[in-house]
């Protein structure tokens, strides 16, 4: 998945120069089935601000119902932008925090009783 993801950073910032129409629906099909494997793996990860932004990224490149903004340079930031969010994504690396067994502090363990221990009244008058 990450070779898609790069193929879509690629695309959009090759979506800056002049390029034929052909190409631009291109990029709209890729980075929109690249925007939807994505929803996807934030919403499987529960992280839902990422899934929220693909879904915008996903909305401005839909090749079903296009949004058209007329003029080149308003592209220009939203696939720059685009080319690096998928950057990011190709790039980022989960880390693992491993805890040794020195680094866990050990806690004590209060003392349990498996009966409670009732101390009659009427015991300690008769002595």
């Amino acid at each position: 998945m990450k070779i898609l993801y790069f193929l879509c950073a690629i695309c959009c910032f090759g979506a800056i120069l002049n390029l034929p129409i052909q190409y631009y629906t291109f990029l709209r099909i890729i980075v929109s089935i690249a925007s939807i494997t994505m929803i996807y793996k934030w919403l499987a990860q529960k992280n839902f601000l990422l899934a929220i932004i693909f879904a915008l990224v996903l909305l401005a490149f839909n090749p079903i119902f296009p949004v058209y903004l007329h003029r080149k340079n308003l592209w220009i930031p939203f696939d720059v932008l685009t080319g690096l969010l998928f950057l990011i994504v190709v790039f980022y690396k989960k880390r693992n925090i491993k805890i040794e067994e020195s680094q866990v502090p050990i806690l004590p363990v209060p003392k349990t009783y498996t009966r409670d221990r009732i101390v009659s009244t009427k015991i300690l008058r008769t002595k």
